[in-house]
């Protein structure tokens, strides 16, 4: 698949960078300036090991670096597991593969088995990175309620501390190029889209391919950074804040001879919890609710049955008079 022609940034433009060792008053502030401007930012001094970092990359290396038909004794994706090419149900494609693994530990565990040749191992280093990434993800959230003036200062936290959170973590795994395609265009690694949960934590290797679709109707690349975190704003975020902040668009080109690696936790409530502004998002002038309220099943059903780049929200839109949708949870994980 080939990059439509589409306007890219030719000036330098500037990702907001968050330094999580600010002071903390100065910091909830500038992290909900972000998220309004961009729905993205980059984390620095976040405290995360770069050991934690460095075992979990060399255990997806050596995973997708095995003969494919190794790799397929762990899928197929369904959700979870191995997958390549196709990035979900309804034909949206891409030039990558990729393990989608829940977060719960036992979860974990359970899906190691079809992975790793050392199960315990993997599933050992798995569970120390989503730890410690889930633990910058509640730091932020609690940042973001703060700088929001939100008297339940762990309003948003806690549904990802909730035993039942439907948090996911997921490898790409990019292969290079072999061959130029024509025109000496980039090939779509992953679709325009934004991501349904709360929040993303993103983190890659030394190699570039990630853009986000900017304000200014404009795709800004985005320069890798190995030992650091981008942080994006997700679609049910979006909604909590009654549209203060906007879940941010993006895409991953492959357009390198090197392979491109990326790890993302998506930050997600218990798939029955009702998704609505926060009552602090309702003060005059904006009073009323842009959005019908709905649970995470429902909203994973909406994005599981449309596009990868479907405007997904527009289905609970207030002002729109949709169908009821049914309650059972689906496994859609872009």
């Amino acid at each position: 698949m080939v990059v439509p022609s589409s306007p890219t940034a030719t000036k330098a433009m500037r990702i907001p960078t968050i330094d999580l060792s600010m002071e903390r008053s100065q910091l909830s502030q500038s992290v909900v300036k972000a998220c309004e401007e961009y729905g993205f930012f980059r984390v620095v001094n976040h405290s995360v090991p770069k050991e934690v970092i460095a075992r979990l990359e060399e255990e997806g290396g050596e995973f997708f670096s095995k003969p494919s038909h190794q790799k397929r004794r762990a899928g197929p994706a369904s959700p979870f597991g191995y997958g390549f090419t196709n990035i979900g149900p309804n034909g949206d494609m891409g030039d990558l593969e990729y393990l989608l693994l829940h977060a719960n530990p036992l979860s974990i565990a359970q899906r190691s088995k079809t992975i790793a040749n050392d199960s315990t191992k993997f599933s050992v280093v798995v569970k120390e990175y989503v730890e410690v990434v889930k633990e910058v993800t509640c730091d932020i959230l609690d940042l973001v309620v703060e700088g929001l003036g939100v008297p339940d200062k762990l309003a948003l936290s806690s549904l990802i501390r909730d035993f039942h959170s439907d948090s996911v973590l997921r490898i790409n795994h990019y292969p290079p190029l072999k061959v130029k395609t024509k025109g000496n265009k980039n090939s779509i690694g992953f679709g325009a889209h934004s991501d349904p949960q709360m929040l993303t934590i993103m983190r890659s290797n030394d190699v570039g391919g990630l853009q986000i679709y900017t304000r200014e109707g404009l795709w800004l690349p985005v320069p890798p950074d190995p030992t650091n975190f981008f942080v994006m704003v997700g679609d049910v975020l979006q909604v909590m804040t009654n549209g203060k902040f906007m879940s941010v668009r993006h895409r991953a080109l492959t357009n390198t001879l090197e392979a491109r690696m990326s790890m993302m936790y998506f930050a997600a409530p218990p798939l029955d919890w009702w998704i609505a502004p926060l009552p602090e998002m309702l003060s005059p002038p904006q009073n009323r609710s842009l959005y019908k309220p709905f649970t995470w099943a429902q909203y994973k059903q909406a994005a599981y049955s449309s596009r990868l780049g479907d405007s997904r929200l527009d289905l609970f839109k207030a002002q729109l008079d949709t169908h009821l949708l049914s309650s059972s949870p689906s496994h859609f994980q872009c």
